[in-house]
């Protein structure tokens, strides 16, 4: 049931989190997984999995989804608004002074040695999180199968999307197969409707085109952050209204800032049109995610009800666990590349292991002093 404390408490870890919160979503999951599962006892294991594996299932920022999903599970309706802008807003607010220094100064200060050194932290603190959570979503042998399947297809770069329903949708038809006189009753499909808008012609840039957008933006768009850099690259670089360089240092601070990667579109908003560009922009790209999830929340429960979707959901689960492995490869194949991240990510990793209880913030922040101290040797 909803409470004022049950809201208090919601309100005060995501505003934590939204601040020390680096690392982009796998990291940011971990972290969330640490502070609901394990210190404070909110949900099982096995539900923060199925969470995670129902948001992967929607357009938006994982991240923010995941976030605005524990609020509502903790609070209701109230939750899940205050979870989602205490777990925003901070990163908007730094994203949003980057942005005025740079519009007023032209550049960014000297933030690529503190980059450096933080994603080695990330692919450590993300690793020790995923390997319980494989453990916990290895149920069968054939969900080892999908697994595998999964991080194969997903280092040949094949669409995630399509792998996580492909995933579901067999393992679903083996279920079937396997006890047809189990299964009774009526089962639907999930009604996952994509918000339509036509593209507006940006001969002039006014806020209400902006708005539609990044509305449109956060409605249709799959993946992590870097998916949405390749999607502004199209929408703003190619037709003039963003400079690639502009768009590269909207990518160094959602690096280097807390909270969801997303929260670079308050950045570019604000080279576009100003500080009420930059509001337009970051409300459009986030309010999918807000009614994306008081759709999806309920229908979870009622999900792990249902035989087939069970088995649904349970591949979801095992192909998320992979997707992520295989971002941690890829992150790592690009960052982890001479012996000063070799030190961080071991080093991280190490500490992690040996320190069950540290806040992964701790971990990241390390990682990217680490990072700026190395690179003066």
């Amino acid at each position: 049931m909803e409470s004022k404390g049950n809201l208090k408490e919601v309100a005060g870890l995501f505003l934590k989190l939204g601040f020390t919160a680096f690392g982009g979503p796998a990291a940011h999951i971990a972290m969330m997984r640490n502070e609901v599962v394990h210190k404070r006892k909110w949900m099982s294991e096995e539900y923060f999995l199925d969470l995670i594996g129902a948001t992967n299932l929607i357009p938006g920022p994982n991240s923010t989804e995941m976030a605005i999903h524990i609020g509502q599970e903790r609070a209701g309706f109230k939750g899940l608004i205050v979870a989602g802008l205490c777990f925003i807003l901070p990163a908007v607010l730094i994203t949003g002074i980057f942005a005025w220094l740079y519009r007023a100064y032209g550049q960014l200060p000297q933030i690529q040695p503190f980059i450096y050194g933080i994603t080695p932290a990330v692919i450590a603190v993300v690793l020790t999180a995923i390997f319980p959570l494989a453990k916990k979503s290895l149920k069968t042998v054939e969900l080892g199968l999908i697994g595998l399947v999964t991080l194969v297809l997903s280092l040949l770069h094949f669409n995630e999307i399509y792998i996580l329903f492909g995933a579901g949708f067999f393992a679903m038809f083996l279920m079937a197969v396997r006890n047809k006189n189990s299964i009774s009753g009526r089962n639907s499909l999930l009604p996952f409707s994509l918000l339509q808008i036509t593209n507006t012609s940006l001969l002039s840039i006014s806020n209400t085109n902006l708005f539609l957008i990044f509305l449109k933006i956060g409605a249709i768009l799959y993946g992590s952050g870097y998916v949405l850099f390749a999607f502004l690259d199209t929408e703003l670089v190619s037709k003039g209204l963003l400079s690639r360089h502009q768009l590269v240092d909207a990518i160094a601070v959602g690096q280097f800032t807390p909270g969801p990667v997303f929260s670079s579109v308050t950045f570019i908003g604000y080279q576009i049109n100003g500080f009420v560009g930059a509001v337009v922009s970051t409300a459009g790209v986030f309010l999918p995610s807000f009614l994306f999830v008081a759709l999806l929340n309920p229908l979870v429960k009622k999900m792990r009800g249902s035989v087939l979707f069970s088995a649904f959901l349970d591949a979801v689960n095992i192909a998320s666990i992979a997707i992520i492995a295989a971002v941690c490869y890829e992150m790592g194949k690009d960052s982890i590349t001479d012996w000063r991240t070799i030190v961080i990510a071991v080093a991280s990793m190490a500490i992690i292991l040996g320190l069950k209880k540290i806040n992964s913030a701790w971990i990241v922040l390390g990682g990217s002093l680490a990072g700026y101290l190395l690179t003066l040797v």
